[in-house]
């Protein structure tokens, strides 16, 4: 299992700030960097910035959500992304939620599977040959891309219900969740996702885990600081699923917590279980982040 630095503590910028994480990820031998689409810097803006100084690391998006871009355009964005960099994107995209599409950007959530469904029909064609001839009920696409430099790269569904799971193995190269525990990594992520590729013909999907990592010699604390750090995921549809899935009540109980033989284990069974990468968000004092990312370090 590859193991990732997942930057989002940086995303807001400088970009100074955000070159100097993925440079250290990097000089630690760690397989990627991740930044998310948030509220801050445009991630991959930041990222072909990144890519300029920074060689030898993936570097991945976690995730851009799909309904503001048209898949065009994100694709256009992407391979130049791609060619900045020489290579070595990692497109993750997702729905986002609700409460972000329609309350804060005013646009409709209607049947969120359908239009995902709809804009890989899209945005896949355009990354993988550069044109595309497509009409939906919600997206249509006829248009070429021509961007000098850029190679295909893999494109990652952030999906956690049953139908999303499919399609990103029927069409894209594998998901990246986020706080999802291993119990349900392992019965309904992995099998999943996998039988759908398997279906399609693809190859194995990549299966990317995202989860706050901390390594301590007070668990509780930490477990308690991480319910504070991560609460509002715990009310957000999506991740209340899984967290229901994997019978916790929020996002502290499936964080990777304790001391260096602790996380190593778990960190060991998320790969034993069919996890690709794993995207580590570091957390916790600056004595156990420096801890964190020692271990992780030992891990690559």
């Amino acid at each position: 299992m590859r193991i990732g630095i997942f930057g989002g503590v940086t995303a807001n910028g400088p970009i100074d700030r955000i070159v100097d994480a993925a440079r250290a990820a990097a000089d630690d031998g760690f397989a990627s960097f991740w930044l998310p689409q948030t509220f801050g810097m445009d991630a991959l803006t930041a990222l072909a910035v990144t890519g300029r100084e920074v060689s030898g690391i993936e570097l991945g998006t976690g995730v851009v959500p799909t309904y503001p871009r048209h898949p065009a355009m994100l694709a256009a964005q992407a391979l130049t992304t791609q060619a900045i960099i020489g290579g070595r994107l990692a497109l993750g995209i997702g729905l986002s939620h609700q409460v972000v599409i329609e309350s804060m950007f005013g646009l409709s959530f209607e049947q969120p599977a359908r239009h995902m469904r709809e804009y890989l029909e899209i945005l896949v064609p355009l990354v993988q040959s550069g044109s595309v001839s497509f009409a939906g009920e919600t997206l249509t696409g006829h248009v070429g891309l021509d961007v000098k430099g850029a190679t295909p790269f893999p494109i990652l569904v952030a999906a956690l219900g049953t139908k999303m799971l499919e399609l990103a193995g029927t069409v894209a190269d594998g998901t990246v969740t986020w706080m999802t525990g291993p119990a349900t990594i392992e019965s309904h992520i992995v099998p999943t996702i996998t039988a759908a590729a398997e279906r399609a013909g693809r190859p194995a999907p990549r299966v990317g885990v995202g989860l706050p990592v901390c390594v301590t010699d007070d668990e509780a604390a930490a477990r308690e600081r991480a319910a504070r750090l991560f609460e509002s995921y715990g009310t957000l549809p999506s991740y209340r699923a899984m967290l229901d899935k994997e019978g916790v009540g929020g996002p502290s109980e499936v964080a990777i917590v304790g001391d260096e033989a602790a996380v190593s284990a778990q960190i060991e069974r998320l790969g034993a279980i069919g996890a690709t990468d794993l995207v580590a968000n570091e957390f916790g004092s600056a004595e156990e982040r420096d801890r964190t990312r020692a271990l992780l370090r030992s891990l690559v």
